[in-house]
């Protein structure tokens, strides 16, 4: 192809994307005409939302003091402790307060809520949050121990620190989860759907999880707001704990409501289980089967299975014909 078509072609091209673009001004009138349209949601004029990246870096932020020297960029000894140490939860404190005033004005603002002197009461949230560090270190390390003592793989605590994403989630919750407690809006649940985004395990911030919780392997969990969950429980990929379909127009009457199991003390959930209803009960020291359905109570010491499916096994005895074998 010569350099004339070319030029032309580009020149078309060119030409064609100008006229499109003249369409554009019409099309921003109709859509700004329909931030007047009452079925919709817009948020202008508000406090603007937290970024995802501030509280990323929150949650980085959190994990380098919970676990120091396993997330930080330079080695840390005795030498630089008390210095490094010092400048991270002196830089966390700064993040987190800022993140929860952010999110106590916006909606005080945006709801027209009484004043709740937002930044005296976003720094007093942030220090009790600090506070609780070396109690979430305990806990953290329990949950470390317990994924070590029932996961053969595993070859060290370290490498379940590092790599494990049930332990993110877990540490990322058990925040929230303080966070929640305190009656902070908003952030604890952003921060637990940025650790779902980031393993794909679901733990809503309200959920009350005990000692030694182990998620082992981890994708497509679910831990709904309401659920109750004993100590040294451990569950498996693709399980759910979660809530029983509502009727239309059902939220504002059960929230808050109880819809979410209870799992007592030592309980293993295999995947692909599903439990769900705050009615419902998994008694202490009993295990729930792979790909479960459960809506009702069972008591303590009680295992649950499906029956075993039937299975075809086909084998090719020659190119003609296959012999059909049924267990």
């Amino acid at each position: 192809m010569d350099d004339f078509i070319i030029n032309s072609l580009c020149r078309t091209g060119r030409d064609n994307a100008s006229e499109h673009r003249k369409e554009l001004p019409g099309v921003i009138n109709t859509i700004l005409s329909s931030m007047d349209d009452k079925r919709c949601f817009a948020h202008i004029g508000d406090e603007p939302i937290h970024f995802s990246t501030s509280v990323r870096e929150m949650i980085d932020k959190f994990r380098e003091v919970l676990f120091p020297g396993y997330f930080s960029d330079e080695k840390i000894d005795g030498a630089n402790l008390v210095y490094h140490l010092g400048q991270d939860i002196s830089k966390l404190y700064d993040i987190l307060s800022e993140q929860i005033i952010h999110v106590l004005r916006h909606d005080c603002l945006r709801y027209g809520q009484a004043c709740s002197e937002c930044e005296s009461s976003g720094n007093d949230v942030a220090l009790n949050v600090i506070r609780k560090i070396p109690d979430l270190r305990v806990i953290l390390a329990e949950d470390i121990k317990g994924a070590y003592d029932g996961d053969p793989a595993a070859k060290s605590h370290d490498e379940i620190i590092f790599s494990y994403p049930g332990l993110y989630a877990i540490t990322v919750y058990r925040i929230a989860h303080i966070l929640h407690n305190l009656g902070v809006p908003q952030l604890p649940r952003i921060m637990t759907e940025h650790a779902h985004s980031m393993t794909g395990i679901d733990i809503h911030p309200g959920a009350k999880i005990g000692k030694r919780f182990v998620i082992d392997h981890g994708t497509g969990i679910v831990i709904g707001e309401t659920s109750m969950i004993g100590n040294n429980v451990r569950i498996y990929q693709n399980v759910t704990i979660g809530a029983l379909s509502l009727p239309p127009n059902a939220g504002k009457k059960f929230r808050g409501a109880k819809r979410h199991p209870t799992i007592e003390d030592d309980v293993i959930i295999y995947s692909g289980a599903t439990l769900l209803g705050g009615d419902t009960v998994v008694g202490a020291r009993s295990v729930v089967g792979g790909n479960v359905w459960l809506t009702r109570s069972i008591p303590p010491d009680t295992k649950v299975f499906i029956d075993a499916p039937r299975l075809i096994y086909k084998y090719q005895e020659t190119e003609e014909k296959a012999h059909e074998y049924q267990a």
